[in-house]
């Protein structure tokens, strides 16, 4: 999540109600989450209702996810690919830290999707990369990108190779609370977000639109 860009509190507030359905486990995922001090990396409910929406409009059966963190985005997601596809969905979660895949894997639990998610505990670029080796290129139907920002240029470079072409890539915080508007900042992750958004904007390779979710998500099609 970082920040949240652009509603009033009132506006958002409706969109949570009326503009969305939240899974019980997400729901509890998220109030959970709420207490840790980190919470600001989750991302917005109505971020993951959107990713169920376009997995319901691509019939995905095949995802991965860089960055887990307490299991929201990987049980949304799992979901809406089990609600297809059954115990044929899968989704490759990765993160660096196997406390987070441990206390994500209750809520995977819960909700009953724990049989589709593969873990992958380590750098993502290398978990990336041995999918590649294991002749999984040109595998994956979608991919969700929510980690370091300053390895977001490798795994979208990665991303493009597992992702079948229609494949769909969504990589969050690419708004950065605002920061990549702010010509003052040049932390080394909005940089990095700024580098990234000129070159999905320049790739033929793509199509692709920012959307003014959460904060923000882009959305990239592979040719």
């Amino acid at each position: 999540m970082s920040g949240a860009i652009g509603l009033r509190d009132d506006v958002k507030a409706y969109v949570q109600t009326w503009g969305m359905r939240e899974h019980p486990t997400l729901t509890r995922c998220r109030a959970e989450t709420a207490a840790d001090p980190r919470a600001r990396m989750q991302i917005d409910p109505e971020q993951g209702a959107f990713m169920g929406v376009l997995i319901a409009a691509t019939r995905a059966r095949r995802a991965i996810e860089v960055g887990v963190f307490t299991g929201y985005s990987s049980t949304a997601t799992a979901l809406a690919l089990k609600a297809i596809h059954g115990g044929h969905a899968e989704l490759v979660a990765c993160d660096l830290s196997a406390d987070f895949i441990d206390r994500a894997r209750g809520y995977w639990r819960e909700a009953g999707v724990e049989d589709v998610i593969t873990v992958r505990v380590g750098p993502a670029a290398q978990t990336l990369q041995a999918l590649i080796g294991e002749g999984r290129a040109a595998a994956f139907d979608l991919m969700f990108i929510d980690a370091d920002k300053t390895g977001y240029d490798t795994y979208y470079e990665l991303g493009l190779a597992l992702l079948r072409p229609g494949g769909t890539m969504l990589i969050d915080n690419m708004l950065w609370s605002g920061a990549v508007a702010d010509p003052s900042d040049a932390s080394a992750d909005t940089e990095a977000l700024r580098r990234l958004a000129a070159k999905i904007h320049a790739d033929d390779r793509v199509e692709a639109t920012l959307a003014t979710i959460g904060d923000g998500l882009s959305v990239v099609v592979r040719r």
